[in-house]
């Protein structure tokens, strides 16, 4: 990144990073060996979830439900808050990485989040991974995992007409093609898509995917290298990347986020443009000095804070649940792993 750019960061925001670069000259991303970046990932998650495994409230389970025809199950983890009324909201949470990196333990503090937050039953799907499982791999789990989710909801006690779905880059990805899928195969009603800063265009050509290039984050160089391991030189289709779907008609309302220094800022705000044209309600937002994923840097950040309030209130409109008094001091998201897509 250009001085001037990281010169543009919210202070908050660049401490947290300047002590990543010094642990990791580059960025984990910048580690060549994949085995080894995961292994610096898993440990991260390790040392963050223990802390939040220490304070949360809700209860988790582990679950693996029936894959795509032929394919292994698909794990799931249910949280479920300490008070659950019955019949409440719920969503289905997918979490990030790049299509290469994470599982259940990746994204945990920010499913705890969610799920104690909203009192709501939060469903977090893993997905195979590429490169050694190219797409539609992870598109396939996810919808699988959702429909399991949507053919259970008497025993798990939703509200099968208040539910959203949720991720984070790769995870926004997946979340608008697992949208698409079920408005494709007449699969779950969903009320709301969240998707946070999300990975939906493979051609790497917007201004903002050639600024962002040695940030330490998700930067250009990892961002080529993880399309190339999704796709696996096939053209990918709308459920691949999300933005060049033919037709984006009849998905719920959907709600983008994203900072001014990620190198997706381009493309979502092009997605958002696309939903507009095709009739959906959509909200954006777009972050000053935030880069990708700086929540999870910095949680204690005030634009972490500010990020996640805006969240927590859009899913509670969304899914028709009374504010509480907490809902005007929603606090970050506690999830300092600090290694996300």
């Amino acid at each position: 990144m250009k001085t001037s750019q990281l010169d543009s960061l919210d202070p908050e925001l660049r401490a947290p990073l300047e002590e990543l670069l010094g642990n990791y000259p580059g960025g984990v991303y910048a580690i060549e060996d994949l085995a080894e970046r995961r292994r610096i990932d898993a440990l991260h998650a390790a040392q963050m979830n223990e802390a939040v495994r220490a304070a949360q409230t809700c209860s988790t389970e582990d679950v693996q439900v029936p894959g795509p025809t032929g394919c292994a199950p698909v794990p799931l983890r249910i949280y479920r808050p300490r008070v659950f009324q019955p019949a409440s909201p719920a969503v289905f949470f997918i979490h990030g990485g790049g299509m290469c990196l994470g599982d259940l333990d990746y994204e945990h503090a920010t499913a705890v989040k969610i799920c104690e937050e909203l009192g709501v039953l939060v469903v977090s799907s893993g997905y195979r991974k590429a490169p050694e499982h190219p797409h539609p791999a992870q598109v396939d789990d996810c919808y699988a995992a959702l429909c399991w989710m949507g053919d259970n909801a008497p025993s798990l006690d939703f509200d099968p007409e208040r539910l959203a779905i949720f991720g984070g880059s790769a995870g926004g990805n997946l979340a608008l093609a697992t949208a698409l899928k079920a408005r494709d195969f007449a699969g779950p009603a969903l009320a709301y898509i969240m998707a946070l800063y999300p990975m939906v265009d493979h051609r790497h050509t917007t201004p903002s995917a050639h600024q962002i290039t040695d940030i330490g984050v998700w930067d250009r160089k990892t961002n080529i290298e993880a399309w190339e391991w999704f796709l696996a030189g096939k053209t990918p289709d709308g459920y691949a990347a999300p933005l060049h779907a033919e037709d984006l008609t009849g998905l719920p309302p959907t709600f983008i986020d994203v900072g001014t220094a990620d190198a997706f800022r381009d493309e979502d705000i092009a997605l958002a443009q696309r939903l507009l044209a095709a009739g959906i309600p959509t909200e954006l937002h777009i972050y000053p000095g935030v880069y990708h994923a700086a929540e999870h840097y910095a949680p204690d950040a005030e634009a972490a804070h500010h990020m996640w309030t805006v969240r927590i209130r859009a899913l509670r409109k969304a899914l028709r649940i009374q504010p509480t008094p907490t809902d005007t001091d929603s606090q970050g998201n506690g999830n300092g792993n600090g290694h996300h897509n």
